[in-house]
């Protein structure tokens, strides 16, 4: 009797932590308030969150250039400790890319994380900075991307080893390291407009700090905002991305206005030029306006400094 009390015990205890998992990782969606109107998007205004955004550089084909960089099926896989991830395909083809999504469906993806069927999607997708975005911004960059050609075929599925292989799980990393949607770094009320305009670019749509800043828990959770933007070991697994901070010895010697020439032109203040991964950011970057790039410019200079 006693070994039957144990077993049906057990299996209590079980059945409750099942549940209590279920219900802590099932997916959260934005409210409808927080959504902009369906047909509200302004195609010319998304085609500048598109490029701040740099979605080319994961969702176009290896080396892209023209035209080619706007057919987004799918990019270079990303290796990394915890596996390899492969971008999907995000053209407007209503089969294997986003053609079949509503607005709602696209900024739950973006802002939450959240697949249209539900299912969490990886954090290698940047949303926890895109949660920063502004609602029309989204709907803006909706309204750009489903402009863009249809790209037939689908990406390959994602390799991982367990438990990263285990979606419904991300719904406990999410409780944990999923960002609010406020500043990063504190403004004054007296700080001059670039500066906010660079602090909306450079923490959300640009989702700087998801490579120059470090990460918690052994580089598996959000990003250390206390070492903001101070460096990062290569998520590739390759020596380091940069300190982009007033405190580096390098990038922090430079004016804003060698900055914004910097994201302009790829050319260093000693000539040097623009190498590694940084090459598609800073392409990206180039088809900003003069005023965006000089705003990112100010920002940086405005952070504070991490040695």
């Amino acid at each position: 009797m006693r070994l039957r009390t144990l077993s049906i015990t057990g299996l209590l205890l079980v059945l409750a932590g099942a549940a209590l998992f279920y219900v802590l990782t099932m997916p959260q969606r934005l409210d409808a308030a927080a959504i902009a109107p369906e047909d509200s998007g302004d195609v010319a205004r998304g085609e500048t969150m598109f490029w701040a955004g740099g979605c080319v550089s994961c969702h176009a084909p290896s080396k892209a250039t023209g035209e080619d960089q706007l057919k987004l099926g799918g990019g270079d896989p990303l290796v990394t400790d915890f596996g390899t991830f492969h971008a999907p395909n995000i053209s407007p083809d209503p089969t294997d890319g986003i053609g079949a999504w509503s607005l709602a469906d696209f900024a739950n993806a973006m802002q939450r994380g959240v697949a249209p069927d539900g299912s969490h999607l990886y954090p290698a997708f940047p949303y926890t900075s895109y949660v920063k975005m502004k609602p029309q911004d989204v709907a803006d960059l909706y309204a750009f991307m489903k402009t863009l050609p249809p790209v037939s075929g689908k990406a390959p599925a994602n390799e991982l080893s367990f438990p990263f292989n285990i979606r419904r799980g991300l719904g406990l990393w999410k409780l944990a390291f999923m960002d609010d949607g406020d500043p990063i770094v504190p403004l004054t009320a007296d700080t001059k407009d670039p500066v906010h305009r660079g602090r909306y670019l450079v923490e959300g749509p640009g989702h700087c700090g998801q490579c120059h800043s470090p990460r918690t828990l052994f580089g598996a959770g959000g990003i250390d905002t206390s070492r903001w933007l101070a460096g990062a070991p290569n998520p590739e697994g390759e020596g380091m991305i940069p300190n982009i901070t007033p405190g580096s010895k390098e990038v922090g010697a430079w004016s804003a206005d060698e900055l914004a020439e910097y994201f302009a032109t790829g050319f260093t203040p000693e000539f040097d030029s623009v190498g590694g991964r940084m090459v598609d950011v800073q392409e990206n970057l180039a088809k900003l306006s003069d005023a965006d790039r000089q705003a990112i410019a100010a920002y940086l200079k405005a952070v504070p400094p991490q040695p």
